[in-house]
């Protein structure tokens, strides 16, 4: 027996479990993007009789529904899964959302794909308080940066795969079809889950002791009680949570900086359709190219800060170089958006602006595991995403009015504002990022 447990023994295990949590997200984003590659075909079978404006106000309105459920479901999930842990907290989400996937097939219009939007974005929310808290359980504090990268570029792949795979469906499938076969994946990816992510990592028994030790050592960068032992660190509930600026620092920041994204996979495969005269098919080999940017993104800001901290930099200087870096990026951005010469050079400038987003973002993300420890990560990763999703509800419904008569130029001047409010939010918020204890 034995030495059958021994042969279970699997090297790099952590990175099993961060490739899987990746996967997650590329589904989630498949299953995300299909409405909006659909929505042209979509709006013209179920809306004939309205307008271009029109139709961006029914389909603003379906998304802000998505968004808003999705802000609940981060508040939601962040307890759910601090409450049921890891594995059975990802599984319940994905389940859910797959099931949410296929009954957009049914629907027939704005009530019905209201309701069938606001069940999947509750479920897909799940996905980022799990990654978070996925990330403290399994990552060392220098690896979460990189591995949230990875985490995060997922999300990026979804964006590159889901558009060409809708186009290429679209060919010879309904919009109907192509909802039911997206929503199958996920439960395929539910067999690998539950084969490998058995427990966390203090009870897996494929971790080998190696492994083990480099992970559980490299989360203790907590010695409260100052006796020259590493302890569980600070835990605080809800109230002394929200107690600290450095919390308020972290939801404001992350309030400002995730409309940015929404605002392009919202209104991607709209502005194209509304700017450009494209259509499903022309819009689903066009709209991929500025994941592209955000996956590269993604990749670049956790190798940079891990770069950065394995050569001596302190978590709090590599956590602000690299977010101001990714902000100062992406606020030029929005300035060349304002006139693009053709649907290329937009999209390409779109590659560029996700790039510095993605760069800046997954430091964020991995602020709630520099501050706190344990049960709290989750929480207040959950409480920041509701913030983020709220933020952008407000913004996808005032789209349709600042974009009226296809002049996207308000919105993107807004999308540099907010980069900029992340950004201060940031530097005048947390102070120093490291570790933090008990104010009492």
């Amino acid at each position: 027996m034995a030495a059958e447990v021994v042969s279970k023994k699997k090297e790099g295990l952590r990175w099993w479990v961060v490739g899987l949590v990746a996967l997650a997200a590329v589904i989630n984003y498949i299953d995300r993007q299909a409405f909006g590659a659909l929505w042209p075909d979509i709006s013209q079978e179920l809306f004939p009789s309205l307008d271009a404006d029109g139709r961006k106000d029914i389909y603003a309105k379906i998304s802000a529904v998505f968004i808003l459920s999705y802000a609940a479901g981060q508040a939601i999930f962040g307890k759910i899964f601090d409450w049921i842990g890891t594995r059975i907290g990802f599984a319940l989400s994905i389940g859910i959302w797959s099931v949410a996937t296929m009954l957009h097939a049914f629907a027939q219009g704005l009530l019905s794909f209201s309701i069938f939007r606001s069940v999947l974005g509750i479920a897909e929310a799940g996905n980022w308080p799990g990654a978070a808290k996925a990330n403290a359980e399994w990552f060392p504090t220098k690896e979460r940066a990189f591995a949230q990268g990875l985490f995060n570029s997922g999300a990026a792949i979804g964006g590159i795969i889901s558009y060409p795979l809708i186009g290429v469906f679209a060919g010879f499938m309904s919009w109907q079809t192509i909802f039911l076969t997206v929503g199958v994946i996920g439960f395929l990816w539910l067999l690998p889950w539950f084969y490998i992510v058995k427990s966390p990592p203090k009870d897996h028994p494929w971790l080998t002791d190696a492994e083990k030790e480099y992970i559980l050592t490299g989360q203790q960068n907590q010695d409260i009680d100052n006796d020259g032992n590493y302890d569980e660190g600070y835990n605080p509930n809800t109230g002394q949570l929200l107690g600290h600026k450095e919390s308020w620092g972290v939801i404001t920041a992350s309030a400002a900086i995730d409309p940015i994204w929404w605002l392009f996979i919202v209104f991607i495969p709209i502005y194209l359709n509304e700017v450009f005269g494209m259509n499903v098919k022309e819009i689903a080999f066009s709209a991929w190219l500025p994941y592209v940017g955000a996956m590269i993104g993604a990749w670049f800001g956790g190798l940079l800060a891990q770069n950065r901290l394995g050569s001596g930099w302190t978590v709090n200087k590599t956590r602000k170089f690299v977010i101001t870096l990714g902000c100062l990026i992406m606020i030029p951005c929005f300035y060349l958006l304002r006139t693009p010469e053709s649907a290329f050079s937009a999209v390409i400038i779109m590659a560029v602006l996700l790039f510095g987003f993605q760069t800046a973002i997954g430091n964020v993300q991995t602020l709630p595991s520099d501050l706190f420890s344990g049960k709290t990560v989750g929480t207040l990763a959950g409480f920041a995403g509701m913030a983020a999703k709220l933020t952008a509800f407000g913004l996808t419904l005032w789209v349709p009015k600042l974009t009226a008569g296809g002049n996207y130029t308000p919105a993107f001047l807004i999308g540099g504002a907010l980069a900029l409010i992340a950004l201060a939010s940031v530097w005048m918020l947390c102070p120093k990022i490291e570790p933090l204890k008990s104010t009492n």
